[in-house]
């Protein structure tokens, strides 16, 4: 079945084609970086517009690279939610209007099961059920994958997430968008024990995760070398700060490695290429004796290629939209509105 898949939900735009959710025929995507980069984030309208302007130029070439024609296209996937709601309408009304188009089936995607769905094309052997560490610029949670469709949340952050914390404290220190790969490359040069810094700590739920403090104590020790004309070792402060992170994130996976009895964790989302992160994680789980599935990085970041993986699973469940589908700016991976 190849899939026609698009994901347009912050500041990539992206047109995929996925044979039967596993093999990646091709993935064509249009940064906008260097556009956001000048004003130290995403503008939302500019990525809206340049989501339009280059969507329909993308799936020609997708269709293209692949050798295909319209025709041999079976279903079109789109991330529905959450995202940019400006940006995810962009995508939402040009799948609905290419499925109509080529009398094709819609298949409604969000974008961090397709998140967790881009280590199905890392690891073609990856079956549910297991655990998967989500962490991204603006989701932070662990979720029991049941099935490919049937998923529990046992937890989340409770205010930021762990990417967005990243990129502002980057962006504090002038550092370019985006933020969190050039704080990842500084921290490998420094000290990650020469600054304290606040670690969440364990609630009612013990999966539950607070980044704000941690963002907080580290923008304010910026801001006070700067007051008193203190000169900050930055690399370490980056050290510090993506070790405190990681000590936030893996205790609770290896927890529940633990209680879920599963030895296959998976790590998604944009953050999942943090090099402390994946090694901490990689570290823990070997003690477990659990199997660790972190996607390459071309896969970590926003792709079409993971809302096709993802949409043959929903096809197969029987998640077909049709043309009253509407982009959702927040909705839970589960399906409710927030």
């Amino acid at each position: 079945m190849n899939i026609l898949a698009v994901e347009s939900s912050c500041d990539e735009t992206a047109v995929a084609i996925v044979r039967d959710g596993r093999e990646v025929l091709t993935d064509c995507i249009a940064s906008q970086v260097d556009l956001h980069r000048i004003y130290g984030g995403v503008v939302p309208e500019i990525a809206s517009r340049k989501h339009m302007e280059a969507i329909y130029g993308l799936a020609d070439q997708a269709l293209a690279q692949a050798n295909l024609t319209r025709r041999e296209i079976d279903a079109v996937a789109v991330t529905y939610a959450p995202g940019l709601i400006g940006a995810v309408l962009v995508g939402v009304n040009f799948a609905k209007a290419a499925a109509m188009s080529m009398g094709k089936p819609l298949i409604p995607v969000h974008h961090i099961r397709g998140h967790i769905a881009a280590n199905y094309l890392a690891y073609p052997e990856l079956e549910p059920p297991f655990l998967c560490l989500v962490v991204s610029g603006g989701h932070t949670m662990f979720v029991d994958v049941r099935d490919y469709t049937q998923m529990r949340i046992l937890g989340t952050t409770l205010d930021d997430a762990a990417g967005e914390c990243f990129d502002k404290v980057a962006r504090v220190l002038g550092m370019p968008y985006p933020g969190g790969a050039a704080l990842d490359a500084m921290a490998r040069r420094g000290d990650a024990g020469k600054y304290e810094l606040p670690r969440s700590k364990s609630g009612e739920n013990p999966y539950n995760m607070s980044f704000s403090g941690l963002k907080t104590a580290a923008l304010n020790l910026i801001h006070h070398a700067q007051q008193v004309g203190e000169e900050l070792d930055i690399p370490s402060l980056c050290a510090c700060f993506t070790a405190a992170v990681s000590d936030t994130l893996v205790p609770r996976a290896v927890l529940a490695l633990e209680e879920t009895g599963y030895r296959k964790i998976a790590v998604a989302g944009g953050v999942a290429a943090n090099s402390r992160i994946r090694a901490d994680i990689l570290a823990a789980a070997e003690k477990l004796g659990a199997r660790v599935y972190m996607p390459p990085l071309k896969l970590c970041g926003d792709n079409g290629a993971m809302i096709g993986a993802q949409a043959y699973y929903e096809y197969l469940s029987g998640n077909v939209a049709d043309m009253s589908l509407n982009a959702y700016a927040t909705k839970s991976i589960l399906g409710e509105a927030l």
